[in-house]
């Protein structure tokens, strides 16, 4: 079962993350992915210290990023997060938008798996008091 959550920020490229042609470079694209995403889990109660509680560490295993429009600076950009599989993996869909046009500017997704911290071993199923706390959300 995938819960229906989903959060939003709005974020404005700050000076210290564009080139000089005032185009945000691509890498901090995944900085504002995981400002969104924090947000999210926060929404749920699992922020860091609550996902480090859980006796796992929790990697990013794959990040894809489809640029369509580039982010500029001091543009404001909607960053959506929603979780789209909580189940042996927590995989999360991102939408960005121009905050004052909806003009799609680019979409992501990332990968996170349960790892143990002690043993550095893969989990294959997600903590089960963190799947129920994902689920009633």
């Amino acid at each position: 079962m995938t819960p229906s959550l989903s959060e939003t920020v709005v974020i404005e490229v700050p000076f210290h993350d564009v080139d000089a042609m005032g185009v945000a470079w691509h890498g901090h694209y995944v900085k504002y992915l995981e400002i969104a995403r924090t947000a999210m889990m926060r929404k749920i109660g699992l922020d860091y210290e609550q996902l480090k509680a859980s006796g796992c560490v929790w990697p990013i295993a794959e990040c894809h990023l489809k640029y369509i429009r580039p982010l500029r600076y001091g543009m404001k950009v909607r960053v959506q997060a929603t979780l789209v599989e909580c189940e042996t993996r927590v995989k999360v869909a991102y939408l960005l938008t121009d905050d004052a046009t909806g003009e799609r500017l680019n979409r992501a997704w990332t990968t996170q798996v349960a790892v143990r911290a002690d043993t550095g071993e893969l989990e294959f199923a997600m903590p089960s008091h963190l799947f129920t706390q994902a689920t009633q959300a």
